[in-house]
């Protein structure tokens, strides 16, 4: 499967003592933002240190607080881009749609060449099933920052939703050689392929098997490919003549798979 990816500015932080929260010491914790990608350490706090609202509501986004890390950051530089953008994704976290999209699109007010705000309208606009207002934000974000490898994944996956296979496999591709590792990013929760069809999850994962194959990770490319025929892919002939798989076709594993029939639970 594979995971929208919302950005935001977020810049290193201490983690430290949560009003309202046990006064145990925190432990030093990882987070990933609301659909996935971001990644954030939270190190101990020094000793005296006086946290703004930022910090605090990125420590109540870290405990999965995100009523109350929306209030904090609501506290920020209300003439900032980031501060609005912040609130949108606490409340994207909450599935509250329609409020993170006024936030992220008073944050492109401020900020027109703002593309995390811009990105993550994108994902309210797929989270909606609206691919085309997907597609329309995710390429405008590109024009912003054109080498953002979770952008690109982003926009291949509303071109997939769109049927729009050739342009949804030239843009993971783009993706990939960016981030090799940017189909294997998780997070907590998020607007995933697992919300369609078993026949299109299974079509996705044969597009991935055929964008790990073009790029030369043949181990990736034949556990995507396994993914899709226990999904249900069934054009086997596909596989076999796919230009993709030429690297591949004289390996074990890949004459396996084109023999390989999945138990039925």
């Amino acid at each position: 499967m594979l995971t929208l990816v919302l950005l935001a500015s977020i810049s290193a932080q201490q983690s430290a003592p949560v009003p309202g929260a046990s006064s145990a010491a925190a432990p030093a914790q990882s987070f990933a933002d609301t659909r996935g990608g971001l990644k954030t350490t939270t190190p101990p706090a020094a000793p005296g240190t006086q946290l703004g609202p930022e910090m605090r509501g990125d420590i109540f986004m870290a405990r999965k607080m995100y009523r109350e890390a929306a209030e904090m950051y609501k506290q920020m530089d209300p003439s900032s881009a980031i501060t609005w953008n912040k609130v949108g994704i606490a409340y994207h976290q909450m599935l509250d749609l329609d409020a993170a999209r006024r936030y992220y699109e008073r944050a492109a007010k401020l900020n027109p060449q703002y593309p995390e705000a811009v990105n993550n309208l994108g994902t309210i606009h797929y989270a909606k099933k609206n691919y085309r207002r997907a597609v329309s934000s995710y390429r405008r974000a590109l024009r912003l920052t054109p080498n953002s490898a979770s952008i690109l994944s982003n926009l291949g996956t509303a071109y997939f939703a769109r049927r729009n296979y050739d342009e949804a496999f030239k843009t993971y591709q783009q993706a990939l050689a960016l981030d090799p590792e940017v189909f294997e990013h998780r997070g907590a929760a998020g607007v995933m392929l697992q919300e369609r069809t078993v026949e299109e999850r299974a079509k996705f994962h044969f597009y991935l098997a055929k964008t790990y194959a073009k790029s030369g990770n043949p181990e990736r490319a034949l556990s995507y490919l396994r993914k899709a025929i226990e999904e249900g892919f069934k054009e086997r002939d596909q596989m076999k003549e796919d230009p993709s798989f030429a690297a591949l076709r004289e390996l074990p594993e890949f004459q396996e798979l084109l023999q390989y029939k999945p138990k039925v639970l």
